[in-house]
């Protein structure tokens, strides 16, 4: 989860959610990604999705069951659908989403595409969930800044 952080560091230097995701494949980190939805004006840009993309190039397969996936924050419904189509075995998150409408657990057991995925959650909680809102904090500092200027 610390290589996870250090990517969603990299996502808050370039002004995006920090974010970040790493897959590892027999104890190795095989890929790593991070948001670019702000940089790339994408909406699938998320760091999950990028780091199972290089994944999957790394290791010349659409399908990598071999691999676990680690990622900053509780995945949205898109991203588990991208983890169920790679067949990752199983997905390491670190913040709770907050707002609780992710579906991660309804998705990683709901045997969809004939694969489920094994998900623990809570991983360095505390260090992924303060980037987050110290990210959000700042965010509604300038916001609430640029209206009274």
């Amino acid at each position: 989860m610390k290589a996870a952080l250090k990517c969603a560091q990299t996502a808050l230097k370039e002004g995006e959610v920090p974010i970040g995701a790493v897959v590892v494949c027999d104890g190795k980190i095989i890929s790593r990604g991070h948001n670019r939805r702000t940089k790339k004006q994408i909406a699938t840009a998320h760091a999950e999705v990028e780091a199972i993309e290089k994944a999957c190039k790394k290791l010349n397969s659409w399908r990598i069951p071999e691999c676990e996936i680690y990622v900053t924050l509780e995945p949205c419904p898109m991203c588990m659908g991208a983890m169920l189509n790679a067949r990752i075995k199983k997905c390491y998150f670190g913040a709770f989403e907050a707002k609780g409408r992710t579906l991660t657990s309804e998705i990683a057991n709901a045997n969809l595409l004939n694969h489920v995925i094994e998900v623990e959650g809570g991983i360095m909680e505390k260090e992924c969930a303060e980037i987050l809102s110290a990210f959000f904090r700042e965010m509604r500092s300038r916001t609430k800044y640029d209206k009274e200027n």
